[in-house]
């Protein structure tokens, strides 16, 4: 196995490395869970429940709090369209957003444009941690293509479009930096803590230090952070792995 190269990571803290996934039901919840982690949060993701529910008004409250937002929507849509609501994340000052590479070039090329405005980051989804072999090839490629062939044509053609950033799973992190190079940032979802077993919606998972072995920049980690006895002392405990394989 060759060497992973170093990514932008390797310039971030490890609070920073860290998107924990606020999958709760309600702004209030959010909000609550966000104080109990204090200080030792440095990123927060919300993803298309939450925001269904509550929209921008969470976002810009996560925002004045001095924590850093992961809007995770994974926008496919024409590129007009994808090029206007990230216009409005970027107004807003999320920091990262998602789109699904298979979107095509144009609309990544047009998030990109719009993402100019400011300082949010584009990040292209390849093929989502759900999905093992069987369900890729019935619901999205009915063809002989492995699911990490998959994930790196879905990642030549973001990066090709200019995308900021990759998503994908741990397993594919190698074959993904192959593609980003040394500047575009890699986040693995699909982070589970040690001595646990994969999550029944999860297929491709690695636990913190393994993923930050293989050179993962950003790790989102969710239910074994939130639903941890401790919530602060188990994010703590993610971002002391990272720190440890970096040292």
């Amino acid at each position: 196995m060759t060497e992973t190269m170093a990514g932008p990571g390797a310039r971030l803290a490890p609070k920073e490395r860290v998107a924990v996934a606020f999958d709760v039901e309600t702004a209030a919840a959010a909000l609550a869970a966000r104080e109990r982690f204090g200080d030792d949060l440095g990123l927060a993701k919300i993803g298309p429940a939450l925001f269904v529910r509550e929209g921008m008004p969470l976002v810009r409250a996560f925002l004045e709090s001095g924590t850093r937002v992961f809007l995770d929507l994974k926008f496919h849509d024409i590129p007009s369209v994808v090029g206007k609501a990230v216009e409005k994340a970027v107004d807003a000052g999320v920091d990262y957003l998602t789109v699904h590479a298979a979107g095509g070039p144009a609309m990544i090329e047009h998030a990109v444009a719009a993402a100019e405005r400011g300082a949010t980051r584009v990040l292209a989804v390849t093929v989502l941690t759900s999905l093992d072999l069987d369900a890729w090839r019935a619901g999205a490629c009915p063809t002989e293509e492995t699911v990490e062939d998959a994930v790196a044509r879905l990642a030549g053609l973001a990066v090709g479009a200019g995308a900021h950033g990759l998503v994908g799973s741990a397993h594919e992190i190698r074959r993904l930096r192959d593609v980003a190079g040394r500047d575009r940032v890699i986040v693995t979802p699909g982070i589970r803590m040690p001595g646990t077993a994969a999550p029944p919606d999860q297929s491709r998972t690695m636990t913190p230090d393994e993923a930050a072995r293989e050179g993962s920049d950003i790790l989102v980690v969710g239910r074994g952070v939130m639903q941890a006895a401790n919530p602060a002392a188990a994010l703590r405990d993610v971002q002391r792995a990272i720190a440890e394989v970096s040292s």
